[in-house]
């Protein structure tokens, strides 16, 4: 008996899609990118090993612990700001970013600022509080807004006499003087500077949503300073309060290295408080640039569109052809069926002439003269009534008879 044979469908139907095809370092960026909006900025506490710092000033190094390790970098400009030398085996704490080193393809570590680890109470409680309110999803990047293309206005906060007020006033007059600024002023330092930031927001926010103020987005931004000087943006009332913004909020505190806890709760950290103000303000050449583009694309599309149009007007032409000879071949048309008309209407005529003498034969046929010229007779009374039965006549009576050549007067002598 022969084996049978089972035809099997097309390989294509059940083969997955071929995946996309990358370039190495465009892979790598993709990687980079994907790490910067799931981890970064981070915070790690770790052993460090391998610490070595190049003539250029930049410093190399792992972070490990029991059961991983992963590389790291510090350049120059942020280990400048070190307080101390690290050594191998010395517990850390640092703020940093991940990315990959493209040329090697490596996962590293790019090291913003480092400290011993355990530096002191107040570190100790902005760590407690960073993990309060990371557990509570204050931090949660689903949570985090993207910013306004084009802002109808842009609030600020911070205080009168900061320099980052002058800093953000300055860029955003170059760079979009068009959009208005609301500044709502309060402290940036001292105990009673998280009230007042509280209060400047919550005003900001009422303004938005009663329709006062056409804000699409908060700058909240101070300069730099110690951990002290910064430690106002640590507050956890001012944390949940800039979680309830209406609108995305733009955090400028410090310098680049510097992290409070405002920064990880704002839709978005700035490095500085000019780069907050850059963040929100597309310059107006930009938008000019991106206007001229439009306007020659729409007008490349209003030219392929006229084109496609002629040549659709040229084939219709083509098919029409000259309008004087579509004119002739109507007339011939109209002159034919004119003929055909004329020969209907005689024949009609003719057939109605002809159904005219064929009733005038038979109405003929009907004239009572033609009877009478027979021999035959009509008998009418004085009142002209005809009479074709003796029942209708009585003895006496007057009676008139039509002849085929004239007529007679009788008296009825028997009605019998």
């Amino acid at each position: 008996m022969g084996s049978a044979i089972m035809s099997q469908p097309p390989e294509s139907e059940f083969s997955p899609p071929a995946p996309k095809v990358w370039r190495v370092d465009a892979l790598c960026r993709a990687v980079t990118d994907a790490l910067e909006a799931r981890f970064n900025p981070v915070l790690v506490r770790a052993e460090v090993s391998g610490f070595s710092r190049a003539s250029s000033g930049h410093c190399y190094f792992s972070l490990k612990d029991e059961n991983a390790q992963i590389r790291c970098a510090m350049f120059r400009r942020a280990a400048g700001m070190l307080d101390f030398s690290p050594r191998d085996g010395e517990l850390v704490e640092l703020y940093g970013r991940l990315g990959v080193y493209e040329a090697r393809g490596d996962l590293q570590l790019i090291v913003e600022s480092m400290r011993q680890a355990g530096a002191g109470a107040l570190f100790e409680k902005f760590l407690k509080l960073k993990a309060k309110l990371e557990a509570q999803g204050l931090f949660d990047a689903a949570r985090k807004r993207p910013l306004p293309v084009m802002p109808r206005a842009i609030g600020v906060v911070t205080s009168l006499g900061a320099a980052a007020l002058h800093d953000v006033m300055t860029a955003l007059q170059r760079r979009v003087p068009h959009i208005p600024v609301l500044l709502v002023p309060a402290a940036v330092q001292g105990s009673g500077a998280p009230e007042e930031l509280i209060q400047a927001l919550s005003k900001l926010y009422l303004l938005t949503q009663q329709g006062s103020a056409p804000v699409d987005v908060i700058l909240l931004v101070r300069g730099g300073g110690s951990a002290e000087d910064l430690w106002a943006f640590n507050d956890e009332r001012l944390a949940h309060t800039l979680v309830q913004s209406p609108v995305p909020i733009v955090c400028g505190v410090g310098h680049e290295t510097d992290f409070t806890i405002a920064d990880f709760v704002a839709d978005l950290r700035a490095p500085t408080p000019t780069a907050a103000a850059e963040l929100v303000a597309q310059p107006r050449e930009v938008w000019l640039a991106r206007l001229d583009g439009l306007a020659r694309r729409c007008q490349l599309a209003a030219y392929r569109h006229m084109d496609q149009h002629s040549q659709r007007l040229d084939l219709t032409a083509s098919r029409l052809g000259r309008p004087s000879a579509r004119v002739a071949q109507q007339r011939l048309q109209l002159a034919s069926r004119a003929q055909r008309l004329s020969y209907l209407a005689l024949d009609f005529l003719k057939q109605k002439q002809q159904d005219l003498q064929r009733a005038s034969l038979r109405l003929g046929l009907l004239d009572p003269s033609l009877v009478l010229q027979r021999g035959y007779a009509w008998l009418t009374d004085s009142d002209g009534k005809t009479i074709t039965s003796v029942q209708q006549a009585r003895s006496g009576q007057a009676l008139q008879a039509t002849l085929a050549d004239g007529k007679l007067d009788l008296t009825v002598a028997d009605a019998n």
